[in-house]
């Protein structure tokens, strides 16, 4: 019986596998790729919102702190969005005929909200806790970036779940005294500007936040008087946060530690502020509740 196929139709089908083999992994490394495109992410865009806010204009020219707008980003879940009588509260008394600013005079007249459109959005079977990150050491730049540089703000980084994991599986790169949460340009202890912090051995035992038994400074504390630091404890269940507990008068003397890596001064908050270990910080049931 004479044959059906050409020799060259094995060569064929063997160049046929290989084709199909690179169009799959081709098509799988697109498909990768286009997930963590900033068309999906959203990275870097800028959207358009119904008033041209400038937090660089509001944050490094007026110098406004994060919680004069954000005022829950301490105490809640949720950062939460300025209402108009916050914009009002100064734009009664400037820029009043501004046309730009016409949207905000709407709403305080009508009562209607203001639609500003989320530039971080997380899904919503994700469960993401302000309050427990910023208390925690975490600071506004680590995830929302150098805000006080965004004539209009964007989303810098891509807030996938694999940059929460990087973090959550090494947390020390990215902590810093609560002290410095707000500071926008914070780059971490070096040799040429360390860092010094000490410790009031208190806070695990529920007397407050354990963000407040750490002291830190930037300034040798060795060439002045005697240092001491203040202990400061939360007497209520649900009361201050790291940045508005006052100090009530007990002190004690302060060994301070000098830091000059953000390594070194990241596993020594760790421990202090008594964060749980990578394991359970990327367990599943951290973010999906």
């Amino acid at each position: 019986m004479a044959q059906v196929f050409d020799r060259s139709s094995n060569a064929l089908a063997r160049f046929s596998l290989v084709l199909t083999g690179v169009i799959v992994i081709a098509l799988g490394v697109t498909l990768n790729e286009l997930q963590r495109s900033p068309w999906v992410t959203r990275q870097g865009q800028r959207p358009d919102q119904p008033i041209p806010f400038s937090h660089k204009h509001h944050v490094e020219g007026l110098g406004l702190q994060c919680q004069y707008c954000h005022t829950q980003v301490e105490k809640a879940a949720y950062a939460g969005i300025p209402p108009t009588k916050t914009c009002i509260n100064c734009h009664a008394q400037i820029w009043t005929n501004a046309e730009l600013l016409e949207p905000v005079r709407q709403s305080w007249a009508t009562g209607a909200s203001i639609q500003w459109i989320r530039v971080h959005d997380l899904p919503d079977y994700v469960y993401f806790n302000h309050e427990i990150h910023v208390n925690k050491g975490i600071g506004c730049a680590s995830c929302h970036g150098r805000v006080d540089e965004m004539p209009l703000m964007y989303q810098q980084n891509t807030l996938q779940m694999e940059w929460c994991l990087n973090c959550h599986r090494n947390p020390a790169v990215n902590l810093r005294p609560t002290s410095e949460i707000y500071n926008m340009a914070w780059a971490g202890p070096s040799s040429e500007k360390p860092v010094w912090c000490s410790s009031t051995a208190t806070g695990a035992a529920g007397s407050g936040p354990t963000a407040q038994s750490v002291s830190c400074t930037t300034t040798n504390p060795s060439g002045k008087s005697p240092e001491v630091a203040m202990l400061q404890m939360n007497t209520e269940a649900n009361g201050p946060t790291s940045s508005d507990v006052p100090p009530l008068g007990i002190t004690m003397p302060a060994s301070y530690q000098k830091f000059t890596s953000q390594i070194d001064l990241g596993k020594y908050l760790t421990a202090q502020y008594h964060i749980r270990n990578p394991e359970q910080l990327s367990s599943c049931e951290t973010c999906h509740r």
